[in-house]
């Protein structure tokens, strides 16, 4: 378990990166998914540093 929660801030990212992508292709047309997409990125890095650094021993 712990090691699926070193890659959760990893998975956080590239969930961000997917709604960039489908806001490119024109799925969504608002500036919410943009704004979605940004703060899901920074959480995600956030959440890499922090929980890699807890989890770190495993």
């Amino acid at each position: 378990m712990n090691k699926i929660m070193r890659y959760v801030g990893i998975m956080l990212v590239l969930l961000g990166a997917l709604i960039l992508i489908l806001y490119y292709l024109g799925v969504f047309g608002s500036n919410a998914a943009l704004a979605t997409a940004g703060v899901t990125m920074i959480l995600g890095v956030i959440a890499h540093v922090i929980l890699n650094k807890r989890f770190m021993d495993d």
